[in-house]
């Protein structure tokens, strides 16, 4: 089975998307980075002009959600008081940029973003869910994160870029791969990527030109987890949803001077040595650290099924990694997995080692049969 469509693009903070509990307006951090003053007045706006809760995205963005129409304007307005909002309006939604949480200050990877970030307009009109991941502090950490253009290390250290889906990449410089990559976004027009919409996609129906395919990058690193790193602790969000008063609660109790956003539903506050909280996850082998679920319903028009409540109750009884999602769309997790549960008409299906769209192996289960069903395969 094909997935069915789901939303051509993503919310910004200048075109926000509405949903079940009102607009949801994503805000894009440079370097995926927001200061103390930074993210304490994004909670604050989230709770005056929203409902309170912040999404986590899977690009290590954030979303304030449940925002009234009439309250939109505010939030713009807050936002530019915050320096949050760094773009000309029409460049907005080009920024999507992956960096490894770990960067540094003037490293490598802090310029070539900083370069790419300066130099979007000269890229020509991509559709507009394409992003970019800066992945060389190390050994690949975002292989798994979307992405269609990436920079990357090999083996011996040198820097390719890569087109998504390409298993090879193109040797690059520091100095040159801005360029490269405003080369590759520009043959990718050219060949008709913009009706395959991604990456992966246009290189399986489009040959890449053969010096682009010449080194292969070195083989992924471990995930990240929550717990203490060298710029601070590590805390993990359960579904990547955060309530703002609580982050309020940490950040006052930790001292923190900033906070990093991951793509993995984390998030590190520098300068902190951990606390226990009952908020937010601690220990790296809390089974939420292995469960997706979307908003569900009622957050989502699209759902028919709560989501959420139902994982935090099946994934401790789960073995391996669990996927609730309210529709057959799976935006929490639009890929395989162990166990997928998918809401249907007010009840789930149950796909085995598949995406949200695959054929289930049992349907119209009742929420309250859920436990049940899996302890029988």
């Amino acid at each position: 089975m094909s997935r069915p469509a789901a939303k051509g693009w993503c919310p910004g903070a200048y075109n926000p998307m509405m949903s079940g509990d009102g607009l949801v307006v994503r805000v894009r951090p440079v370097m995926a980075r927001l200061t103390r003053e930074q993210i304490l007045g994004l909670c604050k706006a989230a709770i005056e002009y929203g409902s309170g809760l912040i999404d986590l995205t899977s690009r290590a963005n954030l979303q304030i959600r449940g925002v009234a129409e009439t309250d939109h304007q505010g939030v713009l307005n807050r936002l530019a008081e915050l320096d949050l909002l760094p773009d000309d309006p029409a460049l907005e939604s080009r920024r999507n940029v992956l960096v490894p949480p770990m960067w540094a200050k003037g490293d490598t990877t802090h310029q070539i973003a900083l370069t790419l970030i300066d130099r979007l307009a000269e890229l020509p009109e991509l559709p507009a869910k394409m992003g970019f991941a800066i992945d060389i502090d190390g050994a690949p950490q975002l292989s798994d994160n979307s992405a269609d253009f990436r920079l990357e290390h090999t083996t011996d250290g040198a820097l390719i870029l890569r087109a998504d889906g390409a298993s090879r990449g193109r040797p690059v410089t520091a100095d040159s791969a801005v360029d490269a990559l405003i080369e590759m976004a520009d043959w990718f027009v050219k060949t008709g990527g913009t009706e395959n919409r991604r990456m992966a996609r246009h290189v399986m129906l489009h040959t890449l030109p053969a010096d682009w395919q010449a080194a292969l990058p070195a083989a992924s690193a471990p995930r990240l987890f929550p717990g203490q790193t060298h710029l601070g602790t590590v805390f993990g969000a359960a579904f990547g949803q955060v309530e703002a008063d609580k982050m309020i609660d940490l950040l006052t109790a930790t001292h923190a001077t900033a906070l990093r956003v991951t793509p993995w539903r984390l998030f590190l506050l520098e300068g902190t040595d951990g606390m226990d909280t009952a908020h937010f996850i601690t220990d790296a082998k809390d089974p939420l650290l292995s469960a997706d679920a979307c908003p569900g319903m009622p957050l989502c028009t699209s759902a028919t099924v709560e989501t959420r409540q139902t994982a935090r109750r099946l994934a401790p009884q789960t073995r391996g990694p669990l996927h609730v999602s309210g529709c057959a769309k799976g935006c929490a997790r639009p890929r395989p997995c162990a166990t997928t549960l998918v809401g249907c008409d007010g009840a789930f299906d149950l796909v085995r080692n598949g995406a949200p769209w695959d054929q289930p192996v049992k349907t119209g289960l009742a929420p309250d049969t859920l436990s049940k069903a899996l302890g029988e395969l």
